[in-house]
């Protein structure tokens, strides 16, 4: 159903099938001191195991063209590396949509990973993976990542259709957690890989995975033809992530989706109302209060 969608949306090509995800990864390493030429290299190798693993991976059986592969942006900084071939920092992974009859692309979830903890060698170019064992920190969380990614954009394109990626996603979580991985602890921060995935399966966040599809499919997808009727359907989700807030306080993944939309929900309302921008405005601080001036700019 999905793949149907899609290429409609995008006039998909009958060209070379491909893998599902287009990411694109960027690894910063400048905060890490007396940097020799042979650990400058050991980064450019990670950078090309990583993208090869995101890029090259198969996680479905539907197929993909070129121009329907799901962007990603994965952006790592490495702040520590307390001992040889051991790096520590932090990552930022965002899904990006395209939306119908429009060059703009959404970005669906930007998520910050405070814990991109992980050991890489030379010999740890071709990476192994297997959905049912722990083998190593570094491919469990790009395991992690792909299917979050897949989750979040089925999603977007049919009332909860990321089901069965979401369900891997928490068994690649599980595994890792039992490993005794950093960054996948069910107790403590409450902003790690755990509890984000934990977030997307939570029954009192339910509505929040069903407004993915209303928000992109049905508001953003329709939005030059009908833009009341969307700013009307994203406003009815602010108003549903408000409710949800008070049952998950601090949610991880409304706060993801939040950082992700922040300037789109700007944008969406920028051609309301008076009465809807103020409406907007109220939703939009006290939904995500860190952004209040921005949102400012509604009712200015």
């Amino acid at each position: 159903m999905k793949k149907l969608i899609l290429c409609v949306l995008i006039s998909c090509s009958l060209g070379t099938y491909a893998q599902e995800l287009n990411c694109n990864v960027t690894i910063v390493s400048d905060q890490l001191q007396s940097q020799q030429a042979a650990e400058k290299q050991v980064f450019v190798d990670m950078k090309a195991a990583i993208s090869d693993f995101m890029n090259g991976k198969r996680w479905t059986n539907d197929i993909y063209s070129q121009e329907e592969r799901i962007k990603c942006n994965l952006i790592i900084t490495f702040t520590k590396s307390p001992q040889q071939n051991v790096y520590q920092g932090n990552a930022q992974f965002q899904v990006i949509r395209p939306v119908y009859n429009a060059t703009y692309e959404s970005i669906v979830l930007s998520y910050v990973d405070r814990n991109f903890n992980i050991s890489f060698t030379p010999e740890d170019r071709q990476m192994n993976f297997n959905e049912l064992t722990f083998t190593n920190n570094l491919t469990s969380i790009l395991g992690f990542y792909s299917l979050i990614a897949l989750t979040v954009d089925y999603d977007s394109f049919s009332k909860l259709g990321g089901n069965p990626y979401l369900q891997r996603a928490y068994n690649i979580a599980n595994l890792a957690s039992s490993a005794g991985q950093g960054g996948w602890e069910q107790s403590g921060d409450q902003r790690n890989r755990y509890w984000l995935v934990e977030n997307l399966q939570n029954q009192q966040l339910l509505p929040f995975r069903e407004g993915l599809y209303t928000y992109h499919r049905i508001a953003l997808d329709n939005f030059t033809i009908d833009p009341v009727g969307g700013r009307k359907q994203v406003l009815d989700l602010l108003n549903s992530i408000r409710e949800m807030q008070k049952l998950k306080t601090n949610s991880v993944l409304l706060t993801s989706f939040m950082n992700a939309k922040n300037q789109e929900m700007v944008n969406v309302f920028s051609e309301a109302t008076k009465d809807e921008k103020q409406k907007a405005f109220a939703v939009l601080s006290a939904v995500d209060p860190s952004k209040t001036e921005l949102y400012r700019k509604l009712v200015k």
